[in-house]
């Protein structure tokens, strides 16, 4: 049975764990908040740059968008590059479990060889465990600031890759809100820019009902486009990831905090319960005193 001080040790101990939980909730609730201004504003960036490349592609036609190498041929089974965002930090919830499960069952039924990208340490480690192999591990940013250096890494790898024609198509995976307090996990294709992804964003309509004309130098036109069409959706990625992390860190200090909250309650119970039995005993061996006394004196 506990005693009185190991009781009052554990009371002090909840309350500092209570008080860490408090600091790592609002740091949560601080970083969602910045990191969805960061998502609204590039919503309607990222919708211009893909409606610039659907504009263009429709009037050239595909067969002069030069994205793929030279050598290149159709291949029954293509090579894919997945680049996966997880979390560096922990008290995440299901966030890198949820998202690793989501990425072994996507590329459970690809025949052809395939890469793995993560962002975070914590993601590379289940997938390890769950057989697969991670070919490339990026840093993962821990503010705004740091998400342009991240994404012009994984540019330069994209690009020594495009080069060598080592791989057919990019998809990234990630976590992503989709209403207040829930996010869900979600797979979506990078690279490159042929009929199908024209296909995947046909529902883009030219907002007015002028035909975008191309002027001046194409060829550089079009390269700008491409590049910062793939900056704009790493960088929404990425921060969509980010949020979706922190929202989950949020919800999972909300559920320690509630936790820590009836630990204390049952604690605090026992705690009074047994101080009051103590008090009951001590009153009783008082009484029982001042009665022998009582009695010797008659």
């Amino acid at each position: 049975m506990d005693s009185l001080e190991s009781l009052t040790r554990q009371i002090a101990g909840a309350k500092d764990l209570d008080s860490i939980v408090r600091t790592m909730k609002a740091m949560a609730a601080a970083n969602i908040g910045q990191y969805e201004i960061a998502m609204e504003s590039l919503g309607d960036y990222w919708t211009n740059v893909s409606l610039g490349l659907v504009a263009y592609l429709k009037n050239i036609g595909l067969e002069n968008l030069d994205v793929q190498p030279n050598n290149e041929t159709k291949k029954t089974n293509k090579s894919v590059c997945a680049i996966v965002f997880g979390s560096d930090q922990g008290f995440v919830g299901q966030f890198n479990d949820s998202l690793s499960q989501y990425v072994l069952k996507s590329l459970g039924t690809h025949q052809g060889r395939t890469e793995i990208w993560t962002v975070g340490v914590r993601v590379p480690l289940l997938l390890t465990d769950m057989g697969l192999t991670v070919t490339k591990q990026f840093d993962l940013p821990n503010s705004i600031k740091a998400i342009t250096a991240l994404i012009g890494s994984i540019l330069v790898q994209v690009e020594e890759n495009r080069e060598k024609g080592n791989v057919d198509e990019y998809y990234l995976f990630h976590n992503h809100l989709i209403n207040e307090g829930s996010y869900e996990q979600e797979k979506s294709r990078l690279f490159p820019l042929d009929a199908k992804w024209l296909q995947e964003k046909g529902q883009l309509k030219w907002p007015t009902q002028k035909q975008p004309e191309v002027i001046g130098d194409s060829g550089k036109l079009i390269r700008r486009l491409i590049r910062e069409y793939l900056f704009v959706t790493l960088y929404k990625t990425c921060t969509e990831s980010l949020a979706s992390e922190n929202l989950s860190r949020l919800n999972a200090m909300q559920r320690a905090e509630k936790n820590i909250e009836e630990l204390l309650d049952e604690i605090g119970h026992t705690y009074h319960r047994l101080r009051q039995s103590s008090i009951d005993e001590e009153l009783f061996d008082v009484v029982s005193g001042f009665t022998a006394l009582k009695k010797e004196k008659e």
